[in-house]
């Protein structure tokens, strides 16, 4: 079995993006959620190795649901999902232990190597 993802966007296209770069090279979907509140309720019941979280949704954003998970389970890998001009919000994640950050529009390859790279 392969690393368990929780993909954390409010925008389908991009969750339907990310999984069909990660199941054809082995990786599971745990889940989905669509803002950071639906976040931390999947992780808690999931136990996920890796969540690839954008930044900016409704209700919580990525930034709030990734300080909440880290709060609670050190031990979380988080990749934010950024677009371009979020860079404040991208230094903060990283100083709150956010393992690695890829920004949209991203290629395939670099969610694989931030993936890999997190789950190392």
């Amino acid at each position: 079995m392969g690393k368990r993802i929780l993909i954390v966007d409010d925008a389908t296209f991009i969750r339907t993006m990310v999984k069909d770069i990660l199941v054809p090279k082995g990786y599971e979907i745990a889940g989905e959620a669509t803002n950071g509140n639906e976040a931390l309720v999947q992780y808690e019941k999931l136990k996920p190795d890796l969540v690839t979280m954008d930044i900016t949704m409704k209700e919580k954003d990525g930034l709030e649901a990734a300080r909440d998970i880290l709060m609670k389970f050190p031990e979380a890998r988080i990749i934010m999902v950024t677009a371009l001009g979020q860079e404040k919000m991208l230094v903060d994640s990283i100083k709150l232990g956010v393992k690695d950050f890829v920004v949209k529009p991203f290629e395939a390859e670099r969610i694989i190597s931030a993936v890999e790279k997190a789950l190392a």
